[in-house]
Protein backbone atom coordinates (compact mmCIF):
# COMPACT_ATOMS: atom_id res chain seq x y z
CA UNK A 1 0.00 0.00 0.00
CA UNK A 2 1.14 3.47 -0.89
CA UNK A 3 2.63 5.15 2.02
CA UNK A 4 -0.46 8.23 2.70
CA UNK A 5 0.42 11.93 2.92
CA UNK A 6 -1.37 13.62 6.36
CA UNK A 7 -3.33 15.64 3.87
CA UNK A 8 -4.85 12.67 2.30
CA UNK A 9 -8.48 11.26 3.71
CA UNK A 10 -8.07 10.03 7.58
CA UNK A 11 -10.10 7.08 6.56
CA UNK A 12 -6.51 6.29 4.32
CA UNK A 13 -4.64 6.77 7.58
CA UNK A 14 -6.64 4.53 9.09
CA UNK A 15 -6.83 1.37 6.11
CA UNK A 16 -3.25 2.57 6.14
CA UNK A 17 -2.27 1.51 9.92
CA UNK A 18 -4.39 -1.67 9.23
CA UNK A 19 -2.44 -3.25 6.17
CA UNK A 20 0.42 -2.77 7.94
CA UNK A 21 0.24 -4.19 10.65
CA UNK A 22 0.24 -8.05 11.46
CA UNK A 23 -2.74 -9.92 11.54
CA UNK A 24 -3.98 -10.43 15.22
CA UNK A 25 -2.19 -6.87 15.69
CA UNK A 26 0.47 -8.74 18.05
CA UNK A 27 -1.79 -9.42 20.80
CA UNK A 28 -4.78 -11.99 21.25
CA UNK A 29 -7.38 -9.82 22.16
CA UNK A 30 -11.27 -10.96 21.62
CA UNK A 31 -12.15 -10.69 18.44
CA UNK A 32 -15.43 -12.08 18.29
CA UNK A 33 -16.26 -8.38 17.77
CA UNK A 34 -14.28 -6.83 15.58
CA UNK A 35 -14.94 -6.46 12.06
CA UNK A 36 -13.05 -9.76 9.92
CA UNK A 37 -10.33 -6.87 8.07
CA UNK A 38 -9.48 -5.02 11.12
CA UNK A 39 -6.22 -6.81 11.91
CA UNK A 40 -5.95 -4.62 15.23
CA UNK A 41 -8.04 -6.13 17.99
CA UNK A 42 -8.78 -2.25 18.70
CA UNK A 43 -10.38 0.64 17.21
CA UNK A 44 -8.21 2.46 15.09
CA UNK A 45 -7.92 6.43 14.81
CA UNK A 46 -6.34 8.82 11.59
CA UNK A 47 -3.95 11.04 14.59
CA UNK A 48 -2.38 9.63 17.99
CA UNK A 49 -3.56 11.13 21.22
CA UNK A 50 -2.77 14.08 22.41
CA UNK A 51 -1.35 15.04 25.16
CA UNK A 52 -0.78 18.61 25.79
CA UNK A 53 3.03 20.23 26.43
CA UNK A 54 2.30 20.30 30.13
CA UNK A 55 0.97 17.10 30.65
CA UNK A 56 4.14 15.76 28.41
CA UNK A 57 6.75 17.44 30.60
CA UNK A 58 5.26 15.69 33.80
CA UNK A 59 5.83 12.52 32.21
CA UNK A 60 9.96 12.90 31.63
CA UNK A 61 9.31 14.18 35.32
CA UNK A 62 7.44 11.41 36.61
CA UNK A 63 10.60 8.95 35.57
CA UNK A 64 13.18 9.76 37.39
CA UNK A 65 11.08 10.17 40.68
CA UNK A 66 9.79 6.81 39.57
CA UNK A 67 13.58 4.98 39.89
CA UNK A 68 13.86 6.83 43.34
CA UNK A 69 10.80 5.17 44.66
CA UNK A 70 11.65 2.05 43.11
CA UNK A 71 15.10 2.27 44.79
CA UNK A 72 13.19 3.46 48.40
CA UNK A 73 11.20 0.49 48.38
CA UNK A 74 13.42 -1.86 47.83
CA UNK A 75 15.40 -0.23 50.48
CA UNK A 76 12.45 -0.12 53.27
CA UNK A 77 11.47 -3.35 52.27
CA UNK A 78 15.49 -4.97 53.51
CA UNK A 79 15.29 -2.37 56.06
CA UNK A 80 11.97 -3.63 57.32
CA UNK A 81 13.46 -7.26 56.96
CA UNK A 82 16.63 -6.28 59.29
CA UNK A 83 14.18 -4.56 61.71
CA UNK A 84 15.06 -1.18 60.88
CA UNK A 85 12.04 -0.16 59.57
CA UNK A 86 8.04 -1.11 60.85
CA UNK A 87 8.33 -4.81 60.81
CA UNK A 88 4.70 -5.11 59.46
CA UNK A 89 6.16 -3.47 55.90
CA UNK A 90 7.84 -6.91 55.71
CA UNK A 91 4.69 -9.24 56.36
CA UNK A 92 2.46 -7.29 54.60
CA UNK A 93 4.62 -7.74 51.30
CA UNK A 94 5.82 -11.11 52.05
CA UNK A 95 2.18 -12.20 52.83
CA UNK A 96 1.05 -15.56 50.98
CA UNK A 97 4.35 -16.14 49.27
CA UNK A 98 6.70 -19.70 49.36
CA UNK A 99 10.02 -19.55 51.17
CA UNK A 100 11.52 -20.32 47.92
CA UNK A 101 10.41 -16.59 46.62
CA UNK A 102 10.82 -14.64 50.03
CA UNK A 103 14.71 -16.33 49.60
CA UNK A 104 15.16 -15.28 45.71
CA UNK A 105 14.09 -11.53 46.86
CA UNK A 106 16.14 -11.01 49.62
CA UNK A 107 19.78 -12.61 47.84
CA UNK A 108 22.64 -10.36 47.73
CA UNK A 109 22.91 -11.06 44.10
CA UNK A 110 20.15 -9.15 43.46
CA UNK A 111 19.94 -6.78 46.24
CA UNK A 112 20.70 -3.51 44.39
CA UNK A 113 18.80 -4.93 41.19
CA UNK A 114 15.72 -2.76 39.74
CA UNK A 115 12.85 -3.43 36.98
CA UNK A 116 14.17 -2.51 33.44
CA UNK A 117 11.05 -1.62 32.34
CA UNK A 118 8.67 0.64 34.38
CA UNK A 119 4.99 1.38 33.24
CA UNK A 120 2.51 3.46 35.19
CA UNK A 121 -1.26 3.36 34.48
CA UNK A 122 -2.61 6.64 34.45
CA UNK A 123 -5.77 7.74 34.58
CA UNK A 124 -6.82 11.01 32.74
CA UNK A 125 -9.15 13.24 35.25
CA UNK A 126 -10.36 16.51 34.68
CA UNK A 127 -7.95 17.08 38.07
CA UNK A 128 -5.45 15.93 36.05
CA UNK A 129 -3.10 12.19 35.97
CA UNK A 130 -4.07 9.86 38.79
CA UNK A 131 -1.32 6.83 39.47
CA UNK A 132 -3.70 3.85 40.02
CA UNK A 133 -0.98 1.15 39.18
CA UNK A 134 2.62 0.49 38.74
CA UNK A 135 3.55 -2.46 36.54
CA UNK A 136 7.53 -3.56 36.32
CA UNK A 137 6.82 -6.79 34.25
CA UNK A 138 4.40 -5.04 31.62
CA UNK A 139 3.66 -5.72 28.30
CA UNK A 140 2.74 -3.95 25.49
CA UNK A 141 6.36 -2.86 24.22
CA UNK A 142 5.77 -4.46 20.82
CA UNK A 143 2.28 -3.76 19.55
CA UNK A 144 3.12 -0.08 21.40
CA UNK A 145 6.38 0.19 19.78
CA UNK A 146 4.58 -0.85 16.20
CA UNK A 147 1.76 1.90 16.31
CA UNK A 148 4.57 4.43 17.50
CA UNK A 149 6.22 3.65 13.98
CA UNK A 150 3.35 3.65 12.29
CA UNK A 151 2.04 6.72 13.02
CA UNK A 152 5.78 8.60 12.55
CA UNK A 153 5.64 6.93 8.87
CA UNK A 154 2.40 8.64 8.42
CA UNK A 155 4.47 12.31 9.71
CA UNK A 156 2.87 12.44 13.21
CA UNK A 157 6.10 13.10 15.92
CA UNK A 158 4.91 10.67 18.56
CA UNK A 159 6.90 10.96 21.98
CA UNK A 160 9.73 8.40 21.85
CA UNK A 161 9.63 8.90 18.80
CA UNK A 162 9.58 5.64 15.96
CA UNK A 163 12.15 3.38 17.14
CA UNK A 164 12.27 4.19 21.11
CA UNK A 165 10.24 1.31 22.17
CA UNK A 166 12.23 -1.01 20.04
CA UNK A 167 15.55 -0.06 20.31
CA UNK A 168 15.53 1.43 23.53
CA UNK A 169 14.69 -1.84 25.00
CA UNK A 170 18.02 -3.59 23.88
CA UNK A 171 19.95 -0.15 24.47
CA UNK A 172 18.70 -0.78 28.30
CA UNK A 173 19.91 -4.30 28.19
CA UNK A 174 22.98 -3.38 26.71
CA UNK A 175 23.10 -1.27 29.71
CA UNK A 176 22.52 -3.37 32.69
CA UNK A 177 24.58 -5.64 31.66
CA UNK A 178 27.54 -3.23 29.85
CA UNK A 179 28.71 -5.47 26.99
CA UNK A 180 28.58 -4.32 23.46
CA UNK A 181 26.28 -7.00 21.94
CA UNK A 182 24.78 -9.41 25.02
CA UNK A 183 22.84 -11.91 23.52
CA UNK A 184 19.41 -12.33 25.30
CA UNK A 185 16.61 -14.57 25.83
CA UNK A 186 13.29 -12.64 26.27
CA UNK A 187 11.56 -15.79 28.03
CA UNK A 188 7.93 -15.58 27.78
CA UNK A 189 5.85 -18.38 30.32
CA UNK A 190 2.51 -19.93 28.85
CA UNK A 191 0.70 -17.64 31.99
CA UNK A 192 1.88 -14.58 29.49
CA UNK A 193 0.93 -16.23 26.08
CA UNK A 194 -1.65 -13.32 25.24
CA UNK A 195 1.71 -11.29 24.38
CA UNK A 196 3.75 -14.01 22.80
CA UNK A 197 2.79 -12.94 19.56
CA UNK A 198 4.31 -8.82 20.36
CA UNK A 199 7.22 -10.37 22.09
CA UNK A 200 8.48 -12.25 18.66
CA UNK A 201 7.91 -9.14 16.75
CA UNK A 202 10.18 -7.21 19.50
CA UNK A 203 12.51 -9.71 19.26
CA UNK A 204 12.55 -10.35 15.00
CA UNK A 205 12.77 -6.19 14.89
CA UNK A 206 15.99 -6.50 17.08
CA UNK A 207 17.23 -8.91 15.48
CA UNK A 208 17.39 -7.57 11.93
CA UNK A 209 19.56 -4.73 13.46
CA UNK A 210 22.15 -6.97 14.02
CA UNK A 211 20.86 -7.60 18.14
CA UNK A 212 20.98 -10.80 19.25
CA UNK A 213 17.66 -10.90 21.32
CA UNK A 214 15.58 -14.17 21.25
CA UNK A 215 11.85 -14.74 22.28
CA UNK A 216 11.61 -18.06 23.70
CA UNK A 217 9.50 -20.82 25.40
CA UNK A 218 11.32 -21.74 28.64
CA UNK A 219 11.54 -25.00 27.50
CA UNK A 220 13.50 -24.40 24.46
CA UNK A 221 16.75 -23.13 26.85
CA UNK A 222 19.18 -25.15 27.21
CA UNK A 223 22.28 -25.52 29.61
CA UNK A 224 25.46 -26.83 30.35
CA UNK A 225 27.81 -26.69 33.14
CA UNK A 226 28.58 -22.90 32.49
CA UNK A 227 25.40 -21.32 31.85
CA UNK A 228 21.93 -21.26 29.62
CA UNK A 229 22.28 -21.36 25.75
CA UNK A 230 19.84 -21.08 23.15
CA UNK A 231 19.76 -22.76 19.75
CA UNK A 232 19.35 -20.49 16.54
CA UNK A 233 19.86 -19.83 12.62
CA UNK A 234 23.28 -19.05 13.45
CA UNK A 235 24.17 -21.28 15.72
CA UNK A 236 24.50 -22.11 19.42
CA UNK A 237 24.84 -18.60 21.54
CA UNK A 238 25.72 -18.29 25.27
CA UNK A 239 23.23 -16.44 26.87
CA UNK A 240 24.73 -13.44 28.82
CA UNK A 241 21.05 -12.36 29.86
CA UNK A 242 17.17 -13.47 30.85
CA UNK A 243 14.02 -10.89 30.64
CA UNK A 244 11.92 -12.82 32.34
CA UNK A 245 8.56 -12.35 31.17
CA UNK A 246 6.85 -14.99 33.58
CA UNK A 247 5.21 -14.23 36.65
CA UNK A 248 7.12 -15.23 40.02
CA UNK A 249 3.61 -16.98 41.34
CA UNK A 250 3.59 -19.73 37.95
CA UNK A 251 7.24 -20.71 39.12
CA UNK A 252 6.32 -24.17 39.77
CA UNK A 253 4.77 -24.71 36.31
CA UNK A 254 7.89 -23.24 34.24
CA UNK A 255 9.93 -25.58 32.73
CA UNK A 256 13.65 -24.54 32.99
CA UNK A 257 12.79 -22.45 35.97
CA UNK A 258 15.70 -23.76 37.82
CA UNK A 259 18.66 -23.60 36.06
CA UNK A 260 17.57 -20.10 34.70
CA UNK A 261 17.53 -19.06 38.37
CA UNK A 262 20.75 -21.13 39.32
CA UNK A 263 22.74 -19.33 36.91
CA UNK A 264 21.16 -16.03 37.65
CA UNK A 265 22.20 -16.77 41.50
CA UNK A 266 25.98 -17.55 40.01
CA UNK A 267 26.40 -14.66 37.91
CA UNK A 268 26.63 -16.47 34.82
CA UNK A 269 23.97 -14.22 33.49
CA UNK A 270 21.80 -11.58 34.41
CA UNK A 271 17.81 -12.06 35.17
CA UNK A 272 15.79 -8.96 34.59
CA UNK A 273 13.12 -8.12 36.17
CA UNK A 274 14.63 -9.40 39.21
CA UNK A 275 12.79 -12.04 40.94
CA UNK A 276 11.64 -9.68 43.76
CA UNK A 277 8.12 -10.18 43.86
CA UNK A 278 7.68 -7.40 46.88
CA UNK A 279 8.39 -5.06 44.20
CA UNK A 280 5.37 -6.23 42.32
CA UNK A 281 2.64 -5.55 44.78
CA UNK A 282 0.34 -2.52 44.21
CA UNK A 283 0.32 -2.24 48.27
CA UNK A 284 3.35 0.34 47.52
CA UNK A 285 0.69 2.56 46.43
CA UNK A 286 -0.90 2.70 50.17
CA UNK A 287 2.39 2.48 51.89
CA UNK A 288 3.09 6.30 49.98
CA UNK A 289 0.59 7.83 51.91
CA UNK A 290 1.16 5.61 54.90
CA UNK A 291 1.45 8.29 58.21
CA UNK A 292 4.23 6.05 59.45
CA UNK A 293 6.46 6.08 56.65
CA UNK A 294 6.25 9.35 55.90
CA UNK A 295 10.12 10.38 57.44
CA UNK A 296 11.16 7.66 55.70
CA UNK A 297 9.74 9.00 52.17
CA UNK A 298 11.19 12.13 52.97
CA UNK A 299 13.89 11.22 54.03
CA UNK A 300 14.77 9.07 50.69
CA UNK A 301 12.60 11.03 47.91
CA UNK A 302 13.06 15.03 49.18
CA UNK A 303 9.66 17.11 49.61
CA UNK A 304 9.34 17.39 45.91
CA UNK A 305 9.50 14.21 44.75
CA UNK A 306 6.98 12.34 47.63
CA UNK A 307 4.59 15.47 46.91
CA UNK A 308 4.74 14.76 43.25
CA UNK A 309 3.84 10.84 43.48
CA UNK A 310 1.18 11.91 46.47
CA UNK A 311 -0.81 14.10 44.55
CA UNK A 312 -1.08 10.95 41.57
CA UNK A 313 -1.45 8.36 43.83
CA UNK A 314 -5.17 8.25 44.93
CA UNK A 315 -6.12 6.90 48.54
CA UNK A 316 -5.15 3.40 49.04
CA UNK A 317 -5.43 1.07 51.63
CA UNK A 318 -4.61 -2.62 52.77
CA UNK A 319 -7.08 -4.62 53.34
CA UNK A 320 -6.27 -6.54 56.31
CA UNK A 321 -8.87 -8.61 58.91
CA UNK A 322 -6.77 -8.49 61.87
CA UNK A 323 -9.10 -7.17 64.44
CA UNK A 324 -7.99 -3.52 65.77
CA UNK A 325 -8.43 -2.44 68.99
CA UNK A 326 -11.16 -0.16 69.41
CA UNK A 327 -9.17 3.10 69.32
CA UNK A 328 -7.66 2.70 66.14
CA UNK A 329 -9.07 4.07 62.90
CA UNK A 330 -8.60 3.49 59.41
CA UNK A 331 -7.76 7.09 58.21
CA UNK A 332 -9.37 8.61 55.39
CA UNK A 333 -12.73 6.00 55.19
CA UNK A 334 -16.09 6.56 56.36
CA UNK A 335 -19.04 4.43 56.65
CA UNK A 336 -22.59 5.94 57.00
CA UNK A 337 -20.72 9.18 58.15
CA UNK A 338 -18.74 7.40 60.60
CA UNK A 339 -15.03 6.21 60.99
CA UNK A 340 -13.74 2.74 59.76
CA UNK A 341 -12.36 0.75 62.33
CA UNK A 342 -13.48 -2.55 61.06
CA UNK A 343 -13.46 -3.80 57.54
CA UNK A 344 -16.74 -5.75 57.84
CA UNK A 345 -18.56 -2.41 58.08
CA UNK A 346 -17.12 -1.42 54.83
CA UNK A 347 -19.72 -3.79 53.99
CA UNK A 348 -22.57 -1.63 54.92
CA UNK A 349 -21.35 1.11 53.08
CA UNK A 350 -23.77 3.75 50.38
CA UNK A 351 -23.35 3.83 46.95
CA UNK A 352 -21.78 7.00 47.46
CA UNK A 353 -18.79 5.86 49.74
CA UNK A 354 -18.55 3.00 48.00
CA UNK A 355 -17.29 5.01 44.99
CA UNK A 356 -13.70 2.71 45.33
CA UNK A 357 -11.85 -0.05 43.73
CA UNK A 358 -11.01 -3.16 45.31
CA UNK A 359 -8.48 -5.39 43.45
CA UNK A 360 -5.50 -8.04 44.32
CA UNK A 361 -2.58 -6.43 45.73
CA UNK A 362 -0.09 -8.75 43.37
CA UNK A 363 0.88 -12.74 43.47
CA UNK A 364 -1.79 -13.94 41.71
CA UNK A 365 -3.03 -14.75 38.16
CA UNK A 366 -6.30 -12.36 39.69
CA UNK A 367 -3.93 -9.39 39.65
CA UNK A 368 -3.27 -8.29 35.97
CA UNK A 369 -5.01 -7.38 33.43
CA UNK A 370 -7.84 -6.00 35.31
CA UNK A 371 -8.37 -9.56 36.33
CA UNK A 372 -10.25 -9.22 40.14
CA UNK A 373 -11.09 -6.11 40.21
CA UNK A 374 -14.44 -4.80 41.91
CA UNK A 375 -15.83 -1.31 41.68
CA UNK A 376 -18.10 -0.41 44.34
CA UNK A 377 -20.43 2.02 43.53
CA UNK A 378 -21.09 -0.39 40.01
CA UNK A 379 -21.95 -3.21 42.22
CA UNK A 380 -25.03 -4.23 44.25
CA UNK A 381 -24.56 -3.85 47.92
CA UNK A 382 -24.96 -7.79 48.56
CA UNK A 383 -22.43 -8.21 45.76
CA UNK A 384 -20.00 -5.64 46.97
CA UNK A 385 -20.39 -7.27 50.65
CA UNK A 386 -19.55 -10.38 49.48
CA UNK A 387 -16.39 -9.12 47.28
CA UNK A 388 -15.78 -7.36 50.39
CA UNK A 389 -15.59 -10.61 52.49
CA UNK A 390 -13.99 -12.45 49.38
CA UNK A 391 -10.91 -10.23 49.70
CA UNK A 392 -10.58 -10.73 53.64
CA UNK A 393 -10.49 -14.16 53.15
CA UNK A 394 -8.14 -14.43 50.38
CA UNK A 395 -5.46 -11.97 52.48
CA UNK A 396 -3.29 -14.94 53.56
CA UNK A 397 -2.85 -16.12 50.11
CA UNK A 398 -3.32 -12.76 48.03
CA UNK A 399 -3.96 -9.28 49.85
CA UNK A 400 -6.15 -7.23 48.72
CA UNK A 401 -5.89 -2.93 47.93
CA UNK A 402 -8.57 0.05 48.10
CA UNK A 403 -8.26 2.59 46.26
CA UNK A 404 -10.64 5.57 46.10
CA UNK A 405 -12.36 5.84 42.30
CA UNK A 406 -11.38 8.35 40.31
CA UNK A 407 -13.32 8.92 37.17
CA UNK A 408 -11.67 9.87 33.91
CA UNK A 409 -12.67 13.07 32.17
CA UNK A 410 -14.15 12.68 28.82
CA UNK A 411 -12.34 12.84 25.73
CA UNK A 412 -13.29 13.42 21.97
CA UNK A 413 -11.76 10.93 19.33
CA UNK A 414 -12.47 9.54 16.18
CA UNK A 415 -12.32 6.18 14.66
CA UNK A 416 -12.51 4.30 11.48
CA UNK A 417 -15.77 1.69 11.20
CA UNK A 418 -14.76 -0.78 9.03
CA UNK A 419 -18.51 -1.83 8.30
CA UNK A 420 -19.78 1.98 7.16
CA UNK A 421 -16.42 2.92 5.51
CA UNK A 422 -16.49 5.87 7.81
CA UNK A 423 -14.96 7.66 10.73
CA UNK A 424 -17.25 7.90 13.87
CA UNK A 425 -17.09 9.98 16.60
CA UNK A 426 -16.17 8.75 19.82
CA UNK A 427 -16.53 9.97 23.28
CA UNK A 428 -14.13 7.87 26.25
CA UNK A 429 -12.06 8.03 28.91
CA UNK A 430 -8.24 7.29 28.96
CA UNK A 431 -5.78 5.84 30.36
CA UNK A 432 -2.34 6.85 29.78
CA UNK A 433 0.57 4.25 29.88
CA UNK A 434 3.83 5.83 29.88
CA UNK A 435 7.10 3.37 29.13
CA UNK A 436 10.52 4.21 31.17
CA UNK A 437 13.40 2.12 30.13
CA UNK A 438 16.40 1.87 32.74
CA UNK A 439 19.61 2.34 31.33
CA UNK A 440 21.56 2.57 33.83
CA UNK A 441 20.79 5.22 36.41
CA UNK A 442 19.12 7.46 33.95
CA UNK A 443 15.14 6.68 32.96
CA UNK A 444 14.38 6.77 28.87
CA UNK A 445 10.41 7.36 28.30
CA UNK A 446 10.69 5.24 25.31
CA UNK A 447 6.68 5.62 24.12
CA UNK A 448 3.65 6.40 25.47
CA UNK A 449 0.40 4.07 24.96
CA UNK A 450 -2.91 5.27 25.27
CA UNK A 451 -6.13 3.36 25.69
CA UNK A 452 -8.89 5.55 25.19
CA UNK A 453 -11.99 3.30 25.89
CA UNK A 454 -15.85 3.76 25.57
CA UNK A 455 -17.41 6.45 28.63
CA UNK A 456 -19.62 3.71 30.04
CA UNK A 457 -16.91 1.60 31.26
CA UNK A 458 -16.02 1.80 34.47
CA UNK A 459 -12.68 -0.55 34.07
CA UNK A 460 -10.61 0.98 31.64
CA UNK A 461 -8.21 -1.56 29.83
CA UNK A 462 -7.26 -2.67 26.24
CA UNK A 463 -10.43 -3.87 24.72
CA UNK A 464 -12.83 -4.35 21.37
CA UNK A 465 -13.97 -1.25 21.58
CA UNK A 466 -11.36 0.95 22.72
CA UNK A 467 -8.97 3.02 20.47
CA UNK A 468 -5.00 2.74 21.01
CA UNK A 469 -3.31 4.66 19.67
CA UNK A 470 0.70 6.28 20.67
CA UNK A 471 0.43 9.65 22.63
CA UNK A 472 2.17 12.71 20.82
CA UNK A 473 2.77 16.24 22.26
CA UNK A 474 0.10 18.37 20.90
CA UNK A 475 -3.32 20.27 21.82
CA UNK A 476 -5.87 17.90 22.78
CA UNK A 477 -8.99 19.38 21.32
CA UNK A 478 -11.84 19.41 23.79
CA UNK A 479 -14.63 16.76 22.75
CA UNK A 480 -17.66 17.15 20.79
CA UNK A 481 -21.05 18.08 22.90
Amino acid sequence: MVLPSLQADPRILCLYINAQSPKGGLFAGDRAQLHPESRLPWRISPEPFWLSPEQHQLLQRLGPVLVRFYKAANLLYHQSVKGLQPAWVRRYLDQGKPERVLELGRMNRFRSHLPLVLRPDLLLTSEGFRLTELDSVPGGMGFAGLLARLYTELGYQVIGGPEGLIEGFYAALRATLQKERPVIGLVVSDESNDYRAEMEWLATQLQARDCPLYCLHPKELRFDDEGLLIETAKGRLRVDGVYRFLELFDLPNIPKIDPILYFAKKNALRLTPPPKAYLEEKMWLAFIHHPLLQRFWEKELGGGDLALLQQLTPPTWVLDPTPAPPHTLIPGLEVEGRPLNDWQALKRASKKERELVLKPSGFSELAWGSRGVAIGHDLPEEEWAGRVQEALDRYAQTPAILQRFNKAARQGAKYYDFSSDTLRPMHGRALVRPYYYLEGESPVLAGVKVILCPQDKKIIHGMTDAIVAPGAEGIPLPPDP
